[in-house]
């Protein structure tokens, strides 16, 4: 039986999934509706379904037309199996399960990548100036920091987007030095292997920190929000956890950079890289950064931000399903 009633309306129901939250909303076409926005916990839920059947119901049961959902994890032929949470959701079964004719499935950094040109002026802290360019062409790159890590392109074609699939968080992580040889070695030694996203995401910070005191022969390893609380206290074995992390972002990003050349900018997005974004200046982001040779003047014409609306995923789901509808042809909306 269908979550809700179709209806031939543009409502649309959103969710963002991430390995810990799934963010709800409404939105009346491509704009989403920022005061129907709903925060739910994956922790108890074994699907996405009875979320969503909470929010409406929650919500009054509202009549919807179309359903797209976004989700950290790779989609393929419609379906989308979650790298850090054992749910798999395809387009028919969303259909399905909200009754509605148009429903979608994306990947959630390909959201972000949508939603970069509706943000707000305010919801951009900047990070590095670099030299924008503003031409039409101009490739954008948006790189997920939070529960796991992800990075992908975003090339403006006609009307819309195009943010291609990527798994970036899953190759190898770069050995810069002496320490980051060693890091290496303790991840690799512990997981049996050393990718970007055992560094760069949530549990990545508590990694950092137990490094840091197995290097030092003390302290006691805290979690990610315990590291943060060290780096604001002053700390200084969380300060060294967060220098490294940092080094190790900006080394990434930097490989990255090069990687698509994203004149149009870099975009800095979730949960961790807000956290983390205080001391970017501080513990030498930007010394990382361009710390690359001969194409150091390249990279520092590229600008980077940090995103600070979290909720920037469900409006790129909105204005990713909306376009998709209009470009559909006439005759298949019949």
């Amino acid at each position: 039986m269908p979550l809700a009633a179709p209806s031939d309306a543009a409502l649309t129901l959103l969710a963002d999934i991430g390995g810990t939250n799934t963010r709800v909303a409404l939105a009346d076409g491509a704009v989403l509706r920022p005061d129907t926005i709903r925060r739910y916990a994956n922790a108890g839920h074994a699907a996405l379904w009875p979320i969503l059947a909470e929010y409406l119901t929650a919500g009054g049961s509202p009549r919807i037309g179309r359903a797209c959902i976004c989700a950290a994890g790779p989609v393929s032929a419609g379906k989308v199996t979650l790298t850090n949470l054992a749910w798999e959701i395809s387009e028919a079964e969303l259909a399905a399960r909200t009754g509605v004719r148009d429903a979608a499935v994306l990947n959630d950094l390909a959201a972000q990548g949508h939603a970069l040109d509706a943000l707000a002026p305010g919801a951009l802290r900047p990070v590095l100036p670099g030299q924008p360019v503003s031409a039409p062409d101009a490739t954008r790159l948006v790189i997920g920091i939070g529960t796991g890590f992800n990075a992908a392109p975003v090339h403006r074609i006609g009307r819309g987007c195009f943010v291609p699939a990527s798994e970036a968080g899953h190759v190898t992580l770069p050995v810069t030095d002496a320490e980051t040889l060693r890091l290496h070695d303790f991840i690799a030694r512990r997981s049996g292997f050393a990718d970007v996203e055992e560094v760069l995401s949530g549990r990545g910070v508590a990694l950092c920190h137990a490094f840091v005191c197995a290097e030092a022969g003390r302290g006691t390893p805290l979690d990610p929000a315990g590291v943060l609380a060290g780096i604001g206290a002053g700390d200084p074995l969380a300060e060294a956890a967060g220098r490294l992390f940092v080094r190790v972002l900006a080394t990434v990003t930097g490989d990255l950079a090069l990687t698509h050349l994203p004149h149009g900018g870099i975009h800095l997005i979730g949960g961790v890289a807000r956290a983390i974004a205080p001391w970017l200046d501080r513990f030498g982001f930007a010394t990382a950064f361009h710390a690359r040779g001969r194409f150091a003047a390249l990279v520092r014409d590229f600008p980077i931000c940090v995103v600070e609306d979290d909720y920037a995923a469900l409006a790129g789901c909105a204005i990713y399903l909306d376009r998709l509808c209009k470009d559909r042809p006439a005759s298949s909306q019949n």
